[in-house]
């Protein structure tokens, strides 16, 4: 009787541990289906999806001030005091150096706004470290849309207009930068080999980093939209 009970005991415990291990094993699969389908995944192109055009995930609003940024039929809009938004999402863990990146841009009159590149996160002030690409059809600014900001500007006479939709693409490739507004190229600039950033601006040297998208002032309005990158070889 007794060797019976003890048989029993032992089949009861194998069944149990066989059911905890298919269960851990079951969860384990999940999880890696779970984290398959969060991967990023490029299109045909090879450009990644920043936003998703309903939520801020994989971007991170300076502290400064927060209210800035809100999203709007599919856009990140800017209208407020002084404030940046930061990528800080999956792809490329929120780091490049060579890309091909593309925002879709729309300002309202007299608005001021930009595009960083090779940025950081920083709670307080104007980006301090990389490149602004103008957005500014029609502001006090003399500088206006595409131009490299404080290193190859545009002056007076913008490519785009207010109130229509345009595309910059911005294109890191060693040390070139090139600068297209719809399709056409409006800066074409080779940092020297050794690199003199200028006056105000030391991090504006090329290295690696983030994106960040700009809330100028309260009297600007821009919009933001179908933010991509594609990475290129370093």
């Amino acid at each position: 009787m007794l060797r019976k009970t003890i048989l029993i005991g032992l089949f009861v415990s194998v069944l149990i541990l066989a059911l905890l291990l298919s269960l851990g094993q079951n969860n384990c699969f999940a999880q890696a289906r779970q984290a398959r389908q969060a991967r990023p995944v490029p299109d045909e192109e090879g450009f990644y999806n920043l936003f998703d055009g309903k939520t801020f995930d994989g971007w991170k609003i300076s502290e400064e001030e927060q209210g800035t940024f809100t999203i709007k039929d599919g856009a990140i809009v800017a209208n407020g005091r002084r404030s940046h938004c930061f990528y800080v999402g999956r792809v490329q863990n929120a780091l490049f150096k060579n890309f091909e990146l593309k925002v879709d841009v729309m300002t309202k009159p007299k608005s001021n706004g930009g595009v960083y590149f090779h940025t950081q996160y920083q709670e307080v002030g104007f980006p301090a470290k990389g490149f602004e690409i103008q957005v500014n059809n029609s502001g006090s600014d003399r500088k206006r849309t595409g131009g490299l900001y404080n290193v190859l500007d545009i002056m007076d006479d913008s490519p785009a207009k207010d109130d229509v939709w345009f595309t910059e693409h911005i294109i890191i490739n060693g040390k070139r930068i090139i600068v297209k507004v719809d399709g056409k190229t409006v800066v074409d600039y080779t940092e020297p080999d050794v690199p003199v950033p200028p006056r105000g601006n030391p991090g504006r040297v090329l290295n690696m980093g983030t994106f960040s998208l700009q809330g100028h002032d309260p009297g600007s309005t821009v919009y933001y939209k179908n933010i991509k990158v594609k990475p290129l070889p370093w």
